[in-house]
């Protein structure tokens, strides 16, 4: 799962010095069960969003094609990341973060009982509603828990691991149940034998999701009172709340606009490219660490996006490939191809205590966080080199689950360099009065990478030509490992712009 909200600390397995102080505040439970069930709701829809589109209208998808799929596929998970910055907003200037995470979880859980309903027009209402209390709930709750524990408090590592372990979780979990709702064949024939359509298992899954939040909603509110001293919305006039709310309205019809403008891809992602680099100039120039620290930023929001273009067609490509390429009976059982969904989080699990390990070992003497970058974008890129001879197989039949298993394996890693160090470096980078200027650059960045995921997306499987789908993933490896040596040749001048912070 993508750690870029983030979903592991940047050491998430720091021991606790002293036992006495071990146990943590009950209010972490409270978070950890919410977030847990949230991310359930979220993984569980995520990993079927775009097999629904894509499925036949007289098997109860939708019948869209492929491009048209990944792409809202695309413009659904920016809009995600796009919303958490207005989130964080609505919550430091409105209703605080309590009430954020309140109401971005209703939203959610209204979202998924309306994609629960068998129609388009539900289908497009329920992804919006689901990105807005995404976006409000996401971002805050996270926040809640770093109040939880005072900047010196030696449990505050481990809290943050606990917190970060519900998610993987719920992540795991969740396609799981839903995917086996929507796709397997038992479930099917319970339908019929109980008088129900078999083709809207689709929404029978989308319920369960619904249910999952409803269940963390449940879980929020009967607790509420252990987290009472945290989160409160700030003390305003009603001036200041009329003029943040007006700000706040201003910030949705932005972030709409930006959506749309995003249709004309080519267009943005020149000017994306243009205002990156000249931002890296004017800051490099400008003199002071402090604005060659800001161009260090932009270089690594630049990296994130093409990371985040890759690793997040685990959703789109990646779950296609698995449903239509990929051997899914195992010891005579046949598993919904949105299971493999679940060996991302798996992986998270086993791997982020040996980085942890890793990255303190090494102390010193650790790459340095362009470097982390560098190895991310290789270890991403690599798991598209191992597809191509996986795509090559599937003209001749399905292929081994193997294959995505080490894919799956090898974006863990990649993502594990490079996720949990972007936000961290972001904020020992940006200068104190740009924090939250370049804390939303990042999640913008990551947005565009997300949606840039889906418009890569959209060629999949098109074309007759029997080695189409190895050229699909050999161009997109080569595109990141291109980026790969391109950030390596820069290593040596961004670690000059970084100063002293590695």
């Amino acid at each position: 799962m993508s750690l870029s909200t983030p979903s592991v600390p940047s050491d998430p397995a720091v021991p606790i010095a002293d036992p006495r102080k071990a146990d943590h505040p009950k209010g972490l439970y409270t978070l950890f069960f919410t977030e847990m069930w949230e991310r359930f709701s979220y993984y569980g829809m995520r990993a079927l969003l775009v097999l629904f589109m894509t499925t036949a209208i007289d098997k109860g998808g939708l019948g869209f094609e492929v491009g048209k799929s990944t792409l809202i596929y695309g413009y659904y998970t920016m809009a995600v990341y796009m919303l958490s910055v207005l989130g964080g907003f609505v919550a430091d200037k409105i209703i605080g973060a309590r009430q954020s995470v309140l109401v971005g979880g209703i939203i959610i859980a209204s979202g998924h009982f309306t994609m629960a309903i068998n129609s388009t027009n539900t289908f497009y209402a329920g992804l919006v509603l689901v990105a807005v209390g995404t976006g409000l709930l996401k971002p805050n709750i996270s926040t809640m828990v770093g109040s939880l524990y005072s900047a010196s408090d030696e449990r505050r590592d481990a809290g943050f691991s606990i917190f970060y372990m519900g998610i993987n979780i719920g992540a795991f979990a969740a396609p799981l149940l839903t995917g086996f709702l929507a796709q397997h064949q038992w479930f099917k024939d319970w339908l019929t034998n109980r008088g129900f359509d078999p083709n809207h298992s689709w929404h029978w899954a989308f319920a369960l999701a619904g249910i999952g939040m409803t269940v963390g909603l449940i879980t929020y509110v009967r607790n509420m009172r252990r987290i009472a001293h945290i989160g409160a919305a700030p003390e305003l006039t009603t001036n200041q709340r009329i003029r943040n709310l007006f700000l706040s309205f201003v910030g949705v019809a932005a972030l709409g606009g930006l959506v749309w403008i995003s249709s004309k891809f080519p267009t943005v992602v020149g000017v994306l490219g243009v205002v990156i680099t000249a931002s890296v100039i004017y800051y490099a120039i400008k003199g002071g660490q402090e604005g060659r620290h800001v161009a260090a930023i932009f270089v690594l929001f630049a990296v994130s996006i093409v990371f985040f273009a890759v690793f997040e067609q685990a959703g789109s490509s990646i779950n296609l490939f698995a449903r239509d390429f990929t051997d899914t009976t195992l010891f005579g059982f046949t598993f919904p191809s949105s299971w493999f969904q679940a060996a991302n989080p798996v992986f998270v699990i086993l791997l982020a205590p040996l980085f942890a390990w890793l990255w303190t070992h090494l102390g010193p003497h650790q790459p340095s966080s362009p470097m982390k970058f560098f190895f991310g974008l290789v270890f991403v890129g690599l798991s598209f080199v191992l597809m191509v001879p996986a795509a090559k197989l599937a003209t001749e039949g399905l292929v081994s689950p193997l294959w995505l298993l080490g894919l799956f394996f090898l974006q863990t890693i990649g993502e594990l360099c490079l996720s949990p160090v972007g936000l961290s470096t972001v904020t020992k980078l940006a200068p104190a009065k740009l924090v939250g200027v370049m804390m939303g650059g990042w999640f913008l960045a990551t947005s565009m990478g997300n949606f840039l995921s889906g418009y890569l997306a959209r060629t999949f499987g098109e074309g007759s030509a029997e080695g189409s789908l190895s050229v699909f993933f050999k161009d997109q490896a080569i595109f990141v490992l291109v980026a790969a040596a391109i950030l390596l040749a820069l290593v040596p001048g961004v670690k000059k712009l970084m100063g002293n912070i590695r």
